[in-house]
């Protein structure tokens, strides 16, 4: 099957597992949720046709083995998660398993001196638990116990939700991966982000993941009636969360790569004839230098503490998460590239703004990742899309990439 075909097939079958969801007008499909039933049938069944052998481990993720040229071959894994968010669009993170069931297609039958491993990861998002890379971090032996006692909206336990689905919670740490089994990891996935339509490119290589800090701000004041209270005398907790707020894009405007978000605001009581006692904000900073990352981190809250003391209010704040800048492999990338180039593609090299399996794989294995052009920059959105000539440049630089691969393991 010639590439064009291929893609066309990649494509469809976002389609085809878009239709299994929790939410019958818009695609919503959690961590072990019950459409995640059928995506593993329908994955199985498409696997099974290429000669996989498919597994299914402790936390979920769904695995196809493609076998090497020789039974102690060691493994080269593929892969992206099927899980997704609220309303989401049909290719963030399906694209990267349909687009790896692809390559094995296009073998048609070739053995390569090492297996390929398609994983389709139970869980990326965070969405069902507040915890994300549940499935990459089961194959890195990254898996944390503890989160097994974390509950979902209903009060299930995730260790009740993987019992539910005919899992064993106890057989988690056996889905981690040997790191001199694994050569490496390769993840194709949508950019989620503007900057290679605006260039006018199909692919990107991506060079680093950026780190990422989140974190829990809030304004204290005294909440009052809004007709009695002058103001001269108010401590309003939303005006001062509203200067600041200003203050965290300007910040982040005059630093080259930096992000900062407030995406989430609560005022409290909030009642439309009371002025705000309590205003609690998240606060999301991302960077490919952590060092950058982390000083920004520090001057937003010292702007915070001086907007607080110079309105009279009170501050306080919470560090939720933080992630280091995940850089790809070298040697990984710079073959990447070179299938890229040879396929008559232009070379981004850009980094990465949004988490991936990859930033978690890349603590068991050389990881590298490619990017696909999303029109218009959407993401997470039921507009999402990709366009087949992209579909078909990733196959073709993929499939290059595993046979350069394959070259260099032949090599003394």
């Amino acid at each position: 099957m010639i590439p064009e075909q291929l893609a066309q097939e990649a494509i469809a079958r976002c389609r085809q597992l878009g239709r299994f969801s929790e939410e019958p007008a818009r695609l919503t499909r959690t961590f072990l949720s019950p459409p995640m039933r059928a995506v593993h049938e329908t994955l199985t069944g498409w696997m099974e046709a290429l000669g996989m052998a498919v597994r299914v481990d402790a936390v979920g993720n769904l695995i196809g083995h493609y076998p090497g040229a020789t039974p102690e071959a060691p493994r080269f894994l593929l892969g992206s998660h099927v899980d997704t968010v609220r309303d989401a669009g049909l290719y963030d993170g399906a694209l990267g398993v349909t687009l790896a069931l692809a390559l094995v297609k296009a073998l048609e039958g070739e053995r390569l001196p090492f297996a390929l491993e398609v994983i389709a990861f139970s869980e990326e998002e965070g969405v069902r638990f507040g915890v994300p890379f549940l499935g990459s971090k089961a194959v890195a032996g990254r898996f944390e116990p503890d989160v097994l006692k974390l509950q979902d909206a209903q009060g299930l336990s995730l260790e009740e939700v993987i019992r539910a689905f005919g899992l064993e919670p106890a057989q988690i740490p056996q889905a981690a991966y040997h790191p001199a089994q694994v050569l490496g990891y390769l993840e194709f996935h949508i950019e989620q982000g503007p900057v290679l339509e605006a260039l006018g490119y199909p692919l990107g290589i991506v060079e680093a993941i950026v780190g990422q800090s989140r974190l829990e701000v809030a304004f204290r004041g005294k909440a009052g009636h809004a007709g009695t209270s002058p103001m001269h005398l108010r401590r309003d907790a939303l005006v001062g969360a509203a200067e600041w707020i200003t203050l965290v894009e300007r910040e982040a405007r005059e630093e080259a790569g930096l992000v900062a978000t407030v995406g989430m605001i609560t005022a409290q009581p909030g009642v439309a004839n009371v002025i705000p006692g309590e205003v609690r904000m998240s606060l999301d900073v991302r960077h490919a230098d952590d060092d950058v990352r982390s000083l920004a981190v520090a001057n937003l809250i010292t702007r915070a503490q001086q907007v607080a003391q110079r309105r009279g209010l009170e501050l306080g704040y919470l560090t939720r998460y933080e992630q280091a800048a995940v850089p790809c492999h070298p040697d990984l990338t710079e073959q990447l590239a070179l299938s890229v180039e040879a396929q008559g593609y232009p070379v981004q090299r850009m980094a990465s703004g949004a988490g991936h399996d990859a930033m978690i794989m890349a603590s068991l294995c050389p990881v590298a990742m490619l990017f696909l052009r999303s029109p218009g920059g959407l993401s997470h959105h039921p507009d999402e899309t990709v366009w087949p000539q992209d579909v078909e440049a990733a196959l073709r630089a993929g499939l290059d990439f595993l046979h350069r691969l394959a070259s260099a393991q032949h090599q003394p």
